[in-house]
């Protein structure tokens, strides 16, 4: 994301200043791929290298409180998606992402106890920070203490994100330079891991076949009266 993005993301924020950054954080908070790494590092970097973007003056702790409440308007997004959809909606879907019930179950369950952990500390993890929301929504966590843990999380990623671009920004096109290629690294692993557990995923489930509780349709057909 950080290589196919990159380039879209700092262009609007030179164009659009604190409007961009806003936008683009919501997004990425909702689900949506947008890397908050460049989004924050490139606005930071505007504060202490303006020649960057000479039309943009910003403020370092204006951005940094920018990209961390439109994280929290995003999240918010995700959240009610979730809320809106509930369990019905993991029920429907999980078995497209090879999950099945007992599995849901556990994970259901395993949020709804640590939900608050999970929101803060995942608001400090790339990649699983975009989607933290939505479990949370279909988990019916508290909305109050989800906003409250998400805001909390959100803080120091953005604010350590835009002081590093503030530090850096006399030399980002050295970073420009690093981030590409290093980007394009994370991409391989991260598909390369999702590959290897869909591979592992599909070999469990053919040796492990589900048992007749498990399986909707076997269900559906015990219940058919037997034809005469």
């Amino acid at each position: 994301m950080l290589a196919l993005f990159g380039e879209l993301v700092t262009e609007q924020i030179a164009t659009y200043g604190y409007v961009a950054i806003f936008l683009l954080m919501a997004l990425e908070s909702a689900c949506v791929p947008i890397p908050s790494e460049v989004t924050m590092l490139f606005a930071g970097a505007l504060v202490s290298a303006p020649f960057l973007a000479p039309e943009q003056q910003l403020d370092l702790v204006t951005v940094a409180l920018v990209g961390a409440v439109a994280n929290l308007v995003g999240s918010w997004l995700a959240y009610w998606a979730g809320y809106a959809g509930g369990r019905p909606l993991v029920d429907r879907w999980g078995r497209y992402l090879l999950l099945r019930p007992h599995e849901i179950d556990r994970a259901y369950a395993w949020f709804d106890r640590y939900g608050h952990e999970a929101v803060f500390f995942g608001r400090l993890l790339p990649v699983v920070r975009t989607f933290i929301s939505l479990p949370a929504g279909v988990a019916r966590m508290n909305f109050w203490k989800f906003s409250l843990y998400t805001l909390l999380g959100c803080l120091p990623w953005t604010f350590g994100l835009a002081f590093l671009g503030y530090k850096l920004g006399e030399r980002w096109d050295e970073v420009e330079r690093l981030l590409r290629p290093v980007s394009w690294l994370v991409a391989v692993l991260l598909v390369a891991g999702v590959g290897w557990w869909v591979w592992r995923r599909v070999r469990y489930l053919r040796t492990h076949p589900p048992r007749p509780e498990e399986d909707p349709e076997g269900r559906a057909e015990e219940q058919q009266p037997a034809s005469c």
